[in-house]
């Protein structure tokens, strides 16, 4: 009970935090939001900070289980079609996935606040999803289906419109279809353009 009652209380604040910003987040309000006492919430978090920190961590470990990192990359394509799929599968999740929708939210409000949503900000908007391309470049060079050249570099071409893309989507949600299909077209023709000849 007291492990869903801490959940709660971040999936509450990554509302509030997602849509007032951390200054204009207080904790009465939160424990209102929730049905708690405010000192019902303090015997959960000692302070504000703590749930934003806590908070911070949780979206952190969420995003690095679903969307993959250096101890669980995602398996290397056997195809260039199949780099798009699974690309296609990532956007679906980083443009679907409720919590972390909120996520680029708050990080794009408040990174020039705090140092933690500043580092997490430039991991999410960009560093790991070099990471996750070099190593899926990489093995896709070791198989022979994309010409030889720098994974990091290839990855960083194909990372940032990606990155661009979505973040048009978080601000224009009624255009999330045609911004997919421009993610599918830009995979497809980056996909040709890599491709080693005659594969």
């Amino acid at each position: 009970m007291v492990k869903d009652t801490k959940q709660r209380i971040l999936d509450e604040a990554l509302v509030m935090f997602a849509q007032r910003g951390y200054e204009g987040t207080n904790m009465r309000e939160l424990a209102q939001a929730l049905g708690l006492g405010k000192s019902a919430l303090y015997k959960h978090y000692a302070s504000k900070e703590e749930i934003w920190a806590s908070m911070l961590d949780a979206l952190e470990a969420r995003y690095s289980k679903s969307f993959g990192s250096e101890d669980n990359p995602p398996p290397v394509p056997s195809s260039c079609d199949g780099l798009v799929e699974m690309s296609m599968e990532m956007v679906g999740f980083t443009i679907h996935d409720e919590k972390i929708v909120l996520t680029r939210r708050l990080l794009l409000a408040e990174q020039h606040r705090d140092d933690h949503a500043k580092a997490l900000a430039s991991e999410h908007f960009l560093k790991r999803l070099e990471r996750i391309f070099a190593h899926v470049f990489a093995g896709m060079m070791d198989k022979g289906l994309l010409k030889r050249c720098d994974p990091q570099l290839l990855a960083l071409a194909y990372a940032a419109p990606v990155s661009a893309l979505i973040m048009e989507c978080d601000r224009y949600p009624e255009k999330e279809p045609e911004v997919a299909e421009r993610i599918r077209t830009f995979a497809t023709c980056f996909a040709e353009a890599a491709k080693e000849q005659g594969k």
